[in-house]
């Protein structure tokens, strides 16, 4: 299959089951074009893929297809912006039908449940390399930041930490149990909040989504804010699966430093958390700690205070 019978073939019924009016023109000419809504501003982002080091060397094409829009639609979740399209650049080591085949379904799956559209890419030869870039829109000037959190505001995150890490222990396991094939699922399939994102819209002083771990991640905020955070070790949400697989202290450390979660990490005003409880699950929502003025991350055990250095994933391992 050659190139430009790739893209008719494999990725135009992409584009065409994902199709969206707010996309004018999609794949076929030179640039697609995207409308956009008086009053809303365009948020997008870029995300890059390598085999080997983003997802394992011979990885079903499928699960490939949904982790990799999923991974670019959590920027946009962290921004609270309402998806629209993506564009997707793919690196092929050779063409391989069967492959672009699932590939393509585990990409139209994620794109439909995302609510984003392709609306175009490129294709080359060479590594297995994917780039995706998303789309998205937000009102003027309601983009949250990371560089809005202020001392005194609450620490949240969504969901539980740790699991997506502890999946790598278990990636090739043939028979898994209960416990391991729901961290396996949260690495395979992970969800971008994109709907908790937009209900932080407006609520929410600052956010990031949790990717390369909570204190990497968090420290972003902190660093474009210029302030510090206190965190408090047992408010640290972790899984019953991941607590059933490893020990109290080994969860803790996966939770804090595990990367691919995927879940959106936020600072809100004390005032502002009560109305963004009554439009999100209790259940969904766990605060964590606290904004303090003085710069770096502490971990309160209960007794004492400790300052604490992040250990997530640096794809260059240097120091800033």
């Amino acid at each position: 299959m050659n190139e430009f019978a790739l893209i008719r073939q494999i990725f135009m019924p992409v584009a065409e089951a994902t199709g969206t009016p707010a996309v004018r023109l999609g794949p076929g000419d030179d640039c697609a074009i995207q409308r956009l809504p008086p009053g809303t501003e365009l948020v997008f982002s870029i995300d890059t893929l390598v085999e080997g080091v983003h997802f394992p060397t011979a990885y079903s094409p499928r699960l490939l297809g949904w982790r990799s829009l999923a991974v670019a639609a959590s920027d946009l979740a962290a921004m609270g912006a309402d998806p629209v399209c993506f564009t997707l650049a793919l690196t092929l080591p050779f063409s391989n039908e069967a492959w672009l085949k699932a590939f393509a379904l585990g990409l139209s799956d994620a794109a439909k449940h995302f609510g984003l559209a392709l609306a175009g890419g490129d294709t080359t030869r060479g590594p297995l390399t994917l780039s995706l870039q998303v789309h998205g829109t937000v009102p003027a000037g309601q983009a949250i930041l990371r560089s809005g959190a202020r001392p005194g505001d609450l620490i949240g995150v969504s969901g539980t930490l740790g699991d997506a890490r502890a999946a790598l222990n278990w990636l090739n396991e043939s028979s898994p149990s209960r416990p391991v094939r729901a961290l396996l699922d949260r690495y395979h399939h992970p969800e971008a909040k994109l709907a908790l994102g937009q209900l932080l819209r407006g609520r929410a002083s600052a956010a990031v989504d949790v990717s390369d771990g909570l204190l990497a991640d968090l420290g972003h905020i902190l660093v474009a804010s210029r302030v510090g955070a206190r965190l408090i070790e047992h408010a640290i949400p972790r899984s019953a699966a991941l607590m059933a697989l490893h020990s109290e202290q080994e969860a803790l450390a996966m939770a804090l430093n595990g990367g691919d979660d995927y879940e959106i990490c936020f600072t809100v005003a004390p005032d502002r958390w009560p109305s963004l409880e009554e439009v999100v699950s209790s259940s969904e929502l766990t605060i964590i700690g606290e904004v303090i003025p003085e710069s770096g991350i502490w971990l309160n055990d209960g007794h004492q205070d400790r300052t604490v250095i992040s250990a997530g994933y640096d794809h260059f391992g240097g120091d800033e």
